[in-house]
């Protein structure tokens, strides 16, 4: 069994899709289409390569009560279009089509930016045998770099793949730069999944 997996972090309509809450409010992500393609790329790659493939989803109840205010007060524009941003069975959490999990591939339901905290997440790692993760998905700097840091820190070797990933202008590239620094290995997906069976030295 492979120890290398694909962690797509919150690609749900309601952040990346034009008629998702944040577009409906003006604050589409940039590159939002092309970091869709980069991972549905990514996805088929590990799909072929037999490498599980995990998602996560960012689900709250209606108005966010879970979320911290300055979480709600950011969301404000994007909850007053879309009362049911990301609550539970409503459309802005689904996962885009272009990257639906197929038969076989987890989905682990998250209330915090770590896809760790209060989740079975790491158990699910575990049972798969996983001690690799090749992390995309949005937001760079918040849900993404969070899981990374939290993962390094439950000890997986732990790679992004930098062009699958984004944020708001400004905010990418530094992630990018602070989890190359100390916390993951930072490359085009297509480098990280070549080499899925070798290990990955955490710069």
């Amino acid at each position: 069994m492979s120890t290398t997996a694909v962690l797509v972090i919150d690609m749900q309509n309601g952040f990346v899709h034009p008629e998702g809450s944040l577009g409906r409010a003006g604050m589409g992500l940039p590159d939002a289409e092309p970091t869709i393609a980069a991972i549905e790329a990514l996805i088929a790659s590990a799909r072929a390569s037999g490498l599980p493939v995990v998602y996560t989803r960012h689900v709250i109840s209606e108005g966010g009560p879970e979320m911290s205010a300055a979480w709600r007060q950011a969301a404000a524009p994007a909850m007053a279009v879309e009362p049911r941003m990301l609550s539970h069975g409503s459309w802005d959490a689904r996962i885009v089509d272009p990257l639906a999990p197929a038969a076989g591939d987890v989905v682990v339901e998250k209330n915090r930016y770590d896809a760790f905290l209060y989740t079975d997440l790491e158990d699910t790692l575990r049972g798969l045998g996983v001690d690799r993760l090749v992390v995309a998905g949005v937001l760079t700097n918040v849900c993404v770099e969070s899981t990374v840091r939290s993962g390094l820190e439950r000890r997986f070797d732990v790679a992004v793949a930098s062009d699958a990933t984004t944020a708001y202008d400004g905010f990418r590239e530094p992630s990018l730069t602070a989890m190359g620094a100390l916390f993951a290995t930072v490359a085009p997906w297509s480098e990280l999944v070549a080499g899925a069976d070798d290990p990955v030295e955490v710069s």
